[in-house]
């Protein structure tokens, strides 16, 4: 039952250069993103003076990074044609590409990243730099750092990424140099802790195309897609895990974020409106294409102008849909987004992992959790021995659902240590 033209095809990263302090570029709306109108080289910055300083390494391509190439002249896409095959929406005709840089240990905490891009930005290319930042409990979201990032914590460590696009067959942007400045500013209020909404999913299937993030799609694969890119993966992690779960209780996967879709791209709509990026009217936990489809919202279209079919807030993979939660066709469904919440996160090193009622493999199987997935684990109980790819142990770790998986699957823990239940 594959899904009809609403997906947001693959590679969905749209980006915009909001900077007030450059008269030729437009900041983004909650409709369509502006793009710069000129060919002219540009240097954006936001003005700053002390703190932190480095450069990204822009010399290094590898396979974290998507679409891009490094050349003589600087970072450019390798491909300045759009991905995708079949039906193509209103922005597919945007060619994509995002590099992604090591993540850079501070010399003390900071709670703002800024960042200094030099480009040269023909007519309809765009070039942004995002950071996100590393808290005790894990990655915060990704920012918009031209302007500057404030984080709503202190953060030890920060990744930054620079997402290009071009319209189909035009001329890419060259980005020559970005510099970084993390310093010390009053925090901003980011969504609160362990936040769950029950929203509409959809399934993607797509197998063979690329995701946002860059993998191929596989059959009966297991990953999910919102419509930000604030909580996209890299590619491989589990940095953030969604728990989709059915109205129920009774089926419930945790699966990483790999995708962005469907619908919109520019959507965190479980960030309060403070932090929402884009339609900040609408309540936190709505999104915007379940108020298009259900109440006209936006004339009943997307960002892209397009007239939304469904009130879709996120896309679930084959594997995550049919086997994780045993769905046969779209449906309303729980999601917590995990990057929210607090406590130690296991890492799902091999699946997807059974969840279980008990302490053993005799206990009824009540859902999955995805590889590469990153866990809530409340305590832990001694049970069945088990043999897995990373220990043989009696440890059963006990989620904050409730069930169980077994740590011999666990590669390993973050954020904290794990009590005895």
């Amino acid at each position: 039952m594959s899904r009809p033209q609403c997906r947001i095809r693959p590679l969905a990263l749209v980006a915009t250069l909001t900077l007030a302090l450059t008269a030729t570029l437009l900041p983004a709306t909650s409709g369509i993103p502006r793009t710069p109108s000129t060919g002219n080289p540009l240097t954006l910055t936001a003005a700053a003076s002390g703190g932190e300083r480095w450069d990204a390494d822009l010399s290094v391509v590898d396979r974290d990074d998507v679409n891009v190439r490094r050349t003589t002249a600087g970072l450019r896409l390798r491909d300045a044609r759009p991905t995708g095959r079949g039906p193509r929406g209103a922005h597919s005709a945007l060619a994509e590409g995002m590099l992604l840089s090591v993540p850079r240990t501070l010399a003390r905490p900071a709670t703002r990243v800024r960042a200094q891009v030099t480009a040269d930005v023909p007519a309809g290319a765009t070039v942004e730099a995002q950071v996100r930042g590393w808290r005790l409990n894990g990655w915060s979201e990704w920012r918009a750092a031209t302007t500057g990032a404030v984080f709503d914590r202190p953060v030890s460590r920060v990744q930054s990424r620079v997402v290009l696009t071009a319209p189909a067959g035009g001329t890419t942007a060259t980005v020559r140099a970005v510099r970084l400045t993390a310093d010390a500013t009053a925090a901003a209020s980011a969504a609160t802790p362990g936040l769950t909404y029950r929203v509409y999913a959809t399934r993607i299937g797509l197998v063979g195309e690329l995701t946002a993030n860059g993998r191929t799609v596989q059959p009966r694969d297991h990953f999910a897609a919102l419509p930000s890119r604030r909580g996209l993966s890299p590619l491989n992690t589990g940095d953030y895990t969604v728990r989709v779960c059915t109205t129920t209780g009774s089926r419930c996967e945790y699966a990483p974020v790999w995708d962005v879709g469907p619908w919109n791209t520019r959507d965190d709509y479980w960030n309060p409106s403070a932090v929402r990026e884009n339609w900040k009217n609408l309540p936190q936990g709505r999104p915007e294409a379940q108020a298009a489809y259900q109440s006209g919202y936006n004339g009943g279209r997307d960002q892209f102008g397009r007239t939304v079919l469904n009130p879709a807030g996120i896309d679930l993979a084959d594997g995550t849909f049919w086997d994780g939660l045993k769905l046969t066709t779209n449906a309303w469904v729980d999601v917590a987004y995990l990057w929210t919440g607090g406590g130690p996160r296991g890492v799902v090193g091999d699946g997807p992992l059974n969840i279980r009622t008990g302490a053993s493999t005799s206990y009824p199987v009540r859902g999955l959790a995805a590889r590469f997935a990153n866990v809530p684990i409340q305590c832990y109980v001694t049970g069945q021995s088990v043999a897995g790819p990373y220990r043989t142990t009696t440890r059963w770790n006990r989620l904050t659902t409730g069930q169980y998986v077994s740590h011999a699957y666990i590669s390993g823990v973050y954020g904290g240590s794990v009590p005895v239940c």
